[in-house]
């Protein structure tokens, strides 16, 4: 027990929260101007405070759906703006927000919730594992031509920041999305919103007409230093198919003054280097983990996503919200609870980082994340959670 009092925010309050999550980030506070933008992408009513004398800790989180293997999107909270004051960091003040988090997320029916990690050891403990990955890459544009079987894709067209808003949310939620995608509410568009109008250099939105209207779309930005590179920043880029990815990317090779196009975070299968004659004109700089997610509701979780294969039975053990733990047996029916014997037996977090495809089972194994009964049961379970490409989230928060 503690002498913290936590509660949700009022409105008034959530400049402070912004203030304390900015400082334990080692970001100084946001000005007038920057701040009348941002609390607009506050959700009423999802942003926590820890208290003591003051406010010590905050995190915030915004509705959304989830898309997951095969199945149809399932209720998630994208969460954020976790921090804890400096001067009372390891008192216990992160399990609290957490448990408030989860306690207020089950009362509204909240299947997942994902976040991006500012540190790697912090979620785990709280049932979160690594379930969507991103690779960076540089694009030589001097380098890179198109092989002559590129599709030729359709027109692109330039729109301005005012337009930008309305245009690419509507495109977003017409285009098919991969698991670990989610739904981009309200809010998360205005953050959005306030993110093109910042920084130094201009940001340019590039729309890509199909046969059905816009297909695709690409946000960047061009900077240059004296005597350096000018390098294109790829901030946000989506589409619908074949031919609005490589009508993006005549485009992106067609920007003058561009000795560079830098990707930051995309899916780990997405063919770039299969589009140029020299696939080195495309080289890999980075990546890692993307989004973290935690299985709120493991049952519904389940049940929510396509499994192919021979039937399997998991086990599955979380420490923090007891309720998920038990035998599920999975098939092509569906998933229920059961009492027979498990073949496999993984954590809570580990169910996460297997959930959307990113990690096969027999890897996890490998990891000590997950036990399987038999040796033999590792096909099985690494077809049985497989999908079809590899999970991205793609949407930062």
């Amino acid at each position: 027990m503690t002498d913290h009092r936590t509660r949700v925010l009022r409105e008034d309050e959530l400049r402070a929260a912004n203030t304390l999550f900015r400082a334990a980030l080692h970001i100084k506070p946001a000005p007038d101007e920057e701040w009348d933008r941002t609390r607009h992408a506050y959700q009423p009513g999802r942003t926590l405070g820890v208290f003591d004398d003051a406010l010590i800790g905050t995190a915030r989180s915004t509705d959304s759906d989830l898309t997951v293997p095969g199945g149809a999107p399932v209720r998630s909270a994208a969460v954020t703006g976790v921090g804890v004051r400096a001067d009372r960091t390891r008192r216990g003040v992160l399990t609290e927000l957490m448990r408030a988090q989860f306690e207020d997320f089950a009362e509204r029916g909240v299947i997942a919730a994902n976040l991006w990690a500012s540190e790697g050891p912090i979620y785990g403990r709280f049932g979160y594992g690594v379930a969507t990955h991103g690779r960076s890459s540089t694009v030589n544009r001097r380098q890179a031509v198109l092989r002559p079987d590129v599709p030729p894709g359709g027109e692109v067209e330039l729109i301005d920041v005012d337009a930008a808003r309305t245009v690419l949310a509507e495109s977003y939620a017409r285009i098919s999305r991969r698991a670990g995608m989610m739904a981009r509410p309200d809010h998360w568009w205005n953050y959005f919103d306030g993110a093109l109008r910042r920084g130094d250099d201009p940001v340019t939105i590039a729309v890509h007409h199909g046969r059905h209207g816009v297909d695709g779309f690409v946000v960047y930005r061009v900077g240059r230093t004296a005597g350096g590179p000018g390098v294109l920043t790829v901030e946000d880029l989506h589409y619908d198919d074949t031919a609005a990815f490589a009508g993006i990317w005549r485009y992106l090779l067609s920007v003058d003054l561009v000795d560079e196009i830098s990707l930051v975070y995309r899916p780990l299968d997405e063919p770039v280097d299969l589009l140029f004659t020299d696939p080195r004109a495309c080289r890999v700089t980075g990546g890692g983990d993307e989004t973290w997610l935690r299985l709120l509701d493991v049952p519904a979780a389940l049940a929510a996503r396509r499994w192919a294969g021979e039937p399997l039975v998991i086990e599955v053990m979380d420490p923090v919200l007891e309720h998920n733990t038990g035998r599920y047996l999975l098939s092509q029916d569906g998933a229920v609870r059961t009492d027979e014997p498990s073949a496999v037996r993984l954590g809570v977090d580990a169910l996460a980082m297997a959930y959307l495809g990113g990690w096969r089972p027999s890897a996890l194994a490998r990891a000590g994340r997950l036990w399987f009964a038999q040796p033999a049961t590792a096909p099985v379970a690494d077809q049985l959670f497989a999908a079809h490409a590899a999970p991205w989230c793609g949407t930062f928060f």
